[in-house]
């Protein structure tokens, strides 16, 4: 099955919000998560002090949410949109119009669960180095 790419519909948009809002009620100051630092150093100390289990997919992919929008407003290229394949229907990141699609959904999720430990920066400047180059190579 070819996967569809399409914009995020209603429901998509609410699963992305509430998964958004679990992880900004972690911080006392809402205004620290509006910027890529505030973002990447809240999932950090999310993970660093074990306050998700492995075992806790949804929360776990909640803090890929928060990877992705910092993603989104450090590379004004990519958007999230909503991937169907044979897997199910889930939120990814496009670059433009092409057919480049990142995953940070599932990125920390699939590893905390394998029980390797995530670094989100580095996470996040290897995602950075990986749409750059595949967006040279496109052009």
């Amino acid at each position: 099955m070819k996967a569809n790419v399409e914009a995020l519909n209603v429901e998509d948009q609410a699963r992305l919000e509430a998964m958004r809002r679990w992880v900004v009620d972690h911080y006392e100051d809402v205004q620290a998560y509006d910027s890529v630092a505030g973002k990447l150093k809240l999932v950090h100390a999310i993970l660093e002090n074990g306050w998700v289990a492995a075992d806790e997919t949804v929360k776990l992919q909640s803090l890929g949410v928060a990877l992705g929008d910092a993603l989104v407003q450090d590379v004004e290229e990519l958007n999230w949109v909503a991937v169907d394949d044979e897997y199910g229907r889930d939120p990814a990141l496009q670059w433009g119009s092409t057919s480049l699609l990142v995953f940070p959904l599932t990125a920390i999720s699939k590893r905390v669960e394998n029980g390797e430990k995530v670094d989100v920066f580095d996470m996040f400047g290897g995602f950075l180095k990986m749409v750059s180059g595949a967006a040279s190579e496109a052009e």
